[in-house]
């Protein structure tokens, strides 16, 4: 009898009909649907770049600081004997503010007094001498020695007269200023020494009046923006009045703005050579600084902003801050090229204006630079440009320069 031979399945026998299949259905698939199609080019909001004239106001830190800061000095020494102001109040010129006893300085007084009209009588005396002994020498009657002791003697009384007085007007001077008066209307502060304290003339610091009405700015000047600044006039880019004729705008802390504007009114000679920068001061007026204290709108001795008006930027290239991309060499906008391909262009983005980068250099009008729409392209993609439909508008918001820049965070004219 014949044994049956079983031949087992391998397992490409039992793959390949399902192979097949797949292959057989994927062709009819692709019979039927037609050749694949290419996706449309994405489309992005773009906007052609233009130029303006805008207005330039960078902002700077500034000091506040009275406007005559008054030191009161005893001009003699002596006891004080009364005290007249309130600390802390304001003061008239020519108020009386301190008392130095003057008991000591009246009897100095009349002592010098008294000199005088003893020299004065001396030399009364001596003049009659000269004048009755010179007719005396023509008749031989005096030898030429008591002459000329008769003159000697009235210069000496001359002399000592005029010593007299001068001793006199020192002992006037320091009886009158035993009576200390306010030289300037302004705030007085605390005073240092009170009633049976002894001062030496001319070195204790008594108190200070502070002239509140106007104030002043004082500001810092770095020494890269005076470069860069005198570079764009050459290069009329930007354009101003006269230095003096400058104008500025306060903020406090608080973030309120001073009603009022300044001017400047000083600009330093030199530059500091420890902090590199030019000093500049405005002047603000301060109408409210001859009120009562805690009326006023600001003290010496504040930190405040201080934003600069009369600078007009020509030619300015302004885009919206969404279009404006930090990539790791710095910033860059995408720019649609003539074919409508993307192009990476890097800017150099300096402030804002408002809701805008204002673009130093990178972009020249006409070109178009993308808005909206980043996250469907990259370099070399072909586009769908449409125009930008602005829903905010920068240009009227008032413009400074964007405290987070390097270049412009302590910036002055």
């Amino acid at each position: 009898m014949k044994r049956v031979r079983h031949i087992r399945p391998t397992v490409a026998s039992t793959l390949l009909p399902g192979l097949l299949f797949f292959a057989l259905s994927l062709s009819a698939c692709q019979q039927e649907g037609g050749p694949a199609q290419d996706s449309p080019p994405p489309i992005v909001e773009v906007m052609t770049v233009t130029t303006q004239t805008v207005t330039d106001e960078p902002e700077f830190i500034g000091k506040t600081e009275a406007f005559r800061p008054v030191e009161i000095r005893s001009q003699v020494t002596g006891v004080i004997k009364q005290v007249f102001f309130t600390e802390g109040r304001n003061v008239k010129k020519g108020a009386r503010l301190y008392l130095i006893d003057p008991v000591p300085f009246k009897g100095d007084y009349l002592s010098a007094k008294a000199k005088v009209t003893q020299a004065q009588a001396r030399l009364v005396q001596a003049n009659q001498d000269l004048a009755r002994v010179k007719p005396l020498l023509d008749e031989q009657a005096v030898s030429q020695k008591d002459v000329h002791d008769a003159v000697a003697e009235q210069l000496a009384a001359k002399a000592a007269l005029e010593a007299a007085q001068g001793d006199l007007v020192k002992s006037r001077f320091d009886l009158g200023n035993t009576l200390i008066t306010a030289p300037v209307n302004g705030r007085i502060g605390r005073s240092r020494f009170y009633e049976g304290h002894l001062v030496s003339a001319q070195t204790d610091l008594l108190t200070t009046i502070d002239q509140l009405d106007p104030m002043y700015v004082n500001v810092s000047v770095p020494e890269t923006y005076l470069l860069r600044r005198r570079r764009e006039l050459a290069e009329h880019k930007v354009q101003r009045p006269s230095l003096f004729q400058l104008r500025a705008v306060m903020t406090f802390a608080d973030g309120s703005v001073y009603p009022h504007e300044g001017q400047l009114d000083f600009a330093d000679v030199g530059l500091r050579a420890e902090t590199g920068t030019l000093q500049g001061r405005f002047v603000f007026p301060n109408p409210e600084g001859g009120f009562s204290p805690g009326r006023s709108y600001f003290y010496p001795g504040q930190f405040v902003r201080i934003r600069l008006k009369g600078y007009i930027r020509t030619d300015a290239v302004l885009i919206p801050q969404r279009a404006v991309q930090q990539g790791p060499t710095g910033t860059f906008v995408n720019v649609v090229g003539p074919e409508d391909k993307i192009e990476v262009r890097e800017v150099q983005a300096s402030s804002w204006k408002g809701s805008d980068w204002l673009i130093e250099a990178g972009l020249q009008p006409g070109e178009r630079v993308v808005v909206e729409g980043f996250h469907r392209i990259q370099p070399g993609v072909q586009v769908n440009p449409v125009p930008f439909q602005n829903e905010e508008s920068g240009s009227e918001v008032p413009s400074h320069e964007n405290p987070q820049s390097a270049d412009t965070i302590q910036e002055t004219p």
